[in-house]
């Protein structure tokens, strides 16, 4: 699927997208960048050179991480317009709760929700001074659908990043800030490959299998497909974006049907 982007929508912005170098955070840092911004992201590990966009080498899941990325920000692009936390995902086994160690939910904490409260803690405040800024976060229909044998830590951590979501946005929006939620159902990535693959190793049988056992626990998805990366970075641009000007304190749900409920 291709997407046309208006090339001077984000013309000036500064955009900071974590999570940006692989899956939904890239087809976001691509999405933005379509549209004139100037974009900074961070990965572990190096990364081959992305055209236009400041990258800094930096673990988001610890303090230091993100103080190195929002100080690159401050000193590459002089400060940030919009915030896109992206970065998140699940790593712990299968098996249920008491697979999971106080270890396990640390990561996932680490990784899907203090991972952006500390981003938002750095970087925010400039935000307010200028009395204009927009931030998107993304969490999960798991947030309201875990699944229960493999990703009980992320979907909690999902959800609290969403409670946090909509009370930062009752202190923000007086102040010119706004904040939203994606909630994301199944993204077709090469992280939903990897996640597919921990729950056969857990169950055993094959990847289809797996990926019928994940289908069975969501309820299935009434599209009949997940959604394409460049789908939900769309619609992340769009709440960044003017046009949104008058959204606020809000969840926007992108999954194909796959929540049974209103």
């Amino acid at each position: 699927m291709t997407i046309t982007a208006d090339p001077t929508e984000f013309a000036g912005q500064r955009v900071l997208i974590s999570g940006g170098t692989k899956g939904l955070g890239r087809a976001t840092v691509d999405r933005f960048l379509a549209g004139g911004a100037r974009v900074i992201t961070a990965a572990r590990g190096e990364l081959e050179p992305i055209d236009g966009v400041e990258f800094v080498q930096a673990d988001l899941t610890t303090a230091e991480g993100a103080a190195s990325l929002a100080t690159a920000a401050v000193e590459r692009l002089g400060g940030v317009d919009i915030l896109a936390h992206v970065l998140g995902g699940s790593a712990t086994p299968g098996g249920g709760f008491v697979a999971l160690t106080d270890d396990h939910w640390l990561s996932e904490l680490n990784l899907n929700l203090l991972a952006a409260v500390r981003l938002d803690r750095l970087l925010i405040p400039q935000m307010i001074e200028r009395g204009s800024g927009a931030v998107v976060h993304v969490t999960s229909i798991q947030s309201v659908l875990p699944l229960p044998d493999a990703t009980t830590a992320y979907a909690s951590a999902k959800a609290a990043l969403r409670t946090y979501s909509k009370s930062i946005s009752k202190e923000l929006g007086p102040k010119g800030v706004r904040v939203n939620v994606v909630s994301p159902g199944w993204i077709m990535t090469e992280g939903a490959d990897v996640f597919l693959e921990r729950i056969r190793e857990a169950n055993g049988g094959t990847l289809e299998d797996a990926r019928q056992l994940v289908l069975a626990g969501l309820g299935g998805i009434s599209i009949g497909r997940g959604a394409e990366p460049c789908e939900v970075a769309d619609l992340i641009a769009y709440l960044a974006s003017d046009r949104a000007a008058s959204i606020h304190g809000a969840e926007f749900v992108i999954d194909g049907g796959t929540v049974p409920t209103v």
